[in-house]
């Protein structure tokens, strides 16, 4: 039952949808996790399936403890899956559109001040030039680059050399559902990517023909699990334990801390709503008033 269904609902997410491949993850992975669980309610054959079963399976992932985010998320792959099985003939009917999306509780994302920001690059700075080792030299080029262009992990580990701009200083990513945009690089963040590039990265390098921008220890494209290691130990500086999409919060966050309007921090960051960047808002706020709080003698 399974093999043929997953095959199929990826092979539509990848040609149809067009989704990035960590999307194509998510997505298969919710659906085997359902189709196991289907497997052990005894369902044989998928056309079998009702909305008492999705019921089931979403109950059993709240009694191990998912959060009401990974809730929500599961919700809305499953009803993505629903509605193309319906259309394609392996159920009857789109049960995933009686599902409510419970809605997230809101929580505000971790920032460093820039305090802890400019400790956390001083660091690296001085580990690269007591030891300017090729991977020293990596590792600040990639906490300056994060920070000062507030990109994901996945779109540094994709950079390539041709999306480097030097004259202009700027960077070309290409984010979720491929959309590419082109982000600034302070002064600080270039200086430390030339340095990277001229002096640490042919030494990193392994074969003539690697176009990526940053590599990992064997000469190859730089993989995220690596990427935010350095991140996880960059932080220790400031006893954080914050990684890449932190430091994309904390990016954005003084931006706009800055004097930045809130759609030039939309278009750096790649939302494709506002109001998904609104959230920062938030979060300059919560910290002025924890400012007022310590400083004011009657706050």
């Amino acid at each position: 039952m399974s093999a043929g269904l997953i095959e199929q609902y990826e092979e539509h997410l990848v040609l149809v949808r067009n989704l990035a491949d960590n999307s194509v993850r998510g997505y298969v992975s919710d659906l085997e996790s359902f189709l196991k669980h289907l497997e052990k309610m005894g369902i044989v054959e998928f056309s079998e399936l009702k909305l008492s079963h999705i019921r089931s399976w979403l109950a059993n992932l709240q009694s191990t403890g998912a959060s009401r985010a990974t809730l929500a998320r599961r919700i809305v792959s499953l009803r993505a899956f629903t509605y193309w099985a319906a259309s394609q003939g392996w159920i009857d009917s789109d049960y995933g559109s009686a599902l409510a999306i419970p809605k997230p509780l809101k929580t505000l994302p971790e920032v460093l001040t820039k305090n802890d920001a400019n400790t956390v690059l001083k660091s690296l700075e001085v580990r690269a030039q007591e030891d300017p080792n090729p991977l020293s030299l990596r590792d600040l080029a990639i906490v300056e680059v994060l920070y000062a262009a507030g990109i994901r992990v996945s779109e540094l580990c994709g950079l390539n050399l041709l999306d480097i701009d030097s004259d202009r200083n700027t960077l070309q990513v290409i984010g979720k559902g491929n959309k590419q945009r082109v982000v600034p690089l302070g002064l600080p963040a270039k200086r430390a990517l030339d340095q990277y590039l001229s002096i640490a990265r042919p030494q990193l390098l392994k074969g003539a023909s690697e176009s990526a921008v940053f590599l990992g220890s064997r000469g190859k494209r730089m993989d995220q699990r690596t990427a935010r290691e350095v991140v996880y130990v960059a932080m220790e500086a400031v006893g954080s334990e914050m990684g890449p999409h932190g430091l994309r919060h904390t990016a954005a966050t003084h931006l706009l801390e800055g004097g930045a309007d809130l759609r030039t921090v939309q278009e750096i960051l790649g939302h494709s709503s506002l109001a998904t960047t609104q959230i920062y808002t938030h979060v300059s706020a919560e910290r002025l008033q924890s400012a007022y709080q310590q400083a004011h003698p009657r706050a």
